[in-house]
């Protein structure tokens, strides 16, 4: 198996892992609850998403 002839220089590898970083989750507002959602998600508070029932919300045991 080849390996690497030169060593990559700081700058290039940091060009490399750019991409790698990690980013807050978008939240939005439910429109039916109010509830603070992840965006193209159902409300876990009401089960609505896009103004429709998506989830039966009932009392669980």
């Amino acid at each position: 198996m080849p390996n690497p002839k030169h060593r990559f220089s700081q700058t290039r590898t940091a060009k490399r892992r750019t991409h790698d970083k990690v980013e807050a989750v978008q939240l939005s507002n439910c429109s039916n609850c109010g509830a603070a959602v992840i965006s193209h998600r159902v409300c876990p508070e009401c089960g609505y998403y896009r103004g429709k029932l998506a989830i039966e919300k009932g009392a669980t045991a």
